[in-house]
């Protein structure tokens, strides 16, 4: 700040009027603006805060401090921007991206994983699991629902399920539903509940299922390896907004999630391949 403007500013006795930033405190856009002009016409700069007063006077959002402050909050101002210039020539503070898109595709990579889980629950092994009718709808009464909103499924042993409807006139519609999926099961009535066998898995059964997993892998790769490029292309357009250091950082940081989830969706398909090769 220029000695003539420390000078104009300690001289001046009345209060300057400073509109503040609620939620991070930086001097505004009004305060550069009435900065600048003490810089280019010192000279005027009193008729230039005496009318700011005049108007501001009854806003509850107006702060008004002394010349000095001005001085130190000007200074706070700088320090705490970017180094951005806006339209008017004061500085602006530039909103830091990178939380926002590491969240992003954390949660992208998340949900390829959930999406995963799902679509290997659907597939049968040579063993019972509770979830694997969990993918299952059932029509009754006209309205279309998923099995474990109707039933609750239970494993007696390692080769049978047993399906306990809420209601025991739905049973013959669990039933249904259950011998028309793709799973090969054949549920008997069993008083108010159905128990399915989990019947052998045949070689080619087995290698049906198998090509199935590998191609949920490759699916699931893929999800995750485009939301890694997307936060790439999303650090691209910000530009100059994200230091080159702080870039490097990011991308580091996206890659290592990256190869995190990648080994996950792996581990995921080959423990559900040994599921179905050894039954």
């Amino acid at each position: 700040m220029s000695s003539q403007l420390r000078r104009v500013l300690l001289s001046n006795r009345n209060p300057i009027v400073l509109l503040r930033n609620n939620r991070n405190g930086i001097v505004d856009l009004q305060s550069h603006r009435l900065y600048h002009s003490a810089i280019s016409s010192p000279t005027n700069f009193t008729n230039t805060i005496n009318n700011n007063n005049t108007n501001n006077n009854r806003d509850q959002n107006v702060l008004k401090v002394t010349a000095f402050g001005f001085l130190l909050e000007s200074r706070r101002g700088y320090a705490k921007a970017k180094k951005s210039k806006d339209d008017s020539g004061g500085t602006v503070e530039i909103e830091d991206m990178r939380p926002a898109i590491k969240a992003s595709a954390l949660s992208q990579m998340e949900a390829a994983i959930d999406s995963l889980s799902r679509e290997l629950m659907k597939l049968r092994t040579g063993r019972a699991s509770a979830g694997m009718l969990d993918h299952i709808i059932v029509e009754t009464s006209g309205v279309k629902m998923p099995l474990n909103h109707l039933a609750v499924v239970s494993v007696l042993d390692q080769k049978t399920l047993s399906i306990n409807a809420y209601d025991p006139n739905t049973l013959k519609a669990l039933e249904k539903a259950i011998v028309s999926s793709p799973l090969g099961l054949n549920p008997k009535v069993d008083g108010e509940r159905l128990v399915a066998a989990i019947p052998p898995l045949t070689k080619e059964h087995m290698q049906a299922m198998c090509k199935v997993v590998s191609k949920c892998s490759e699916d699931v790769k893929q999800s995750i390896r485009r939301a890694r490029q997307k936060a790439l292309d999303t650090m691209k357009k910000a530009g100059s907004s994200i230091p080159k250091d702080d870039a490097k950082r990011l991308e580091k940081e996206i890659d290592e999630l990256t190869k995190k989830y990648v080994k996950s969706a792996e581990d995921m398909c080959k423990a559900r391949e040994k599921e179905i090769t050894q039954g």
